[in-house]
């Protein structure tokens, strides 16, 4: 697992605390902001996953 990975993840879990959040608070601000999280953070594990992928076909060429 490589950085990207990781803190990609832990971005998404931010936004689903923040989205939660702001569903019980009744915030549409945080909601928001918890969604925008989530979907950088998928974009962030995303690259990571790729990244990760391609070092295991260069490693094995």
């Amino acid at each position: 697992m490589n950085k990207d990975q990781v803190k990609g993840r832990v971005e998404q879990v931010k936004g689903k605390i923040k989205e939660a959040a702001g569903k019980v608070t009744d915030n549409s601000r945080l909601k928001t902001e918890g969604k925008v999280d989530q979907a950088t953070g998928k974009g962030q594990a995303s690259y990571g996953d790729a990244k990760e992928k391609a070092k295991g076909v260069i490693d094995k060429a």
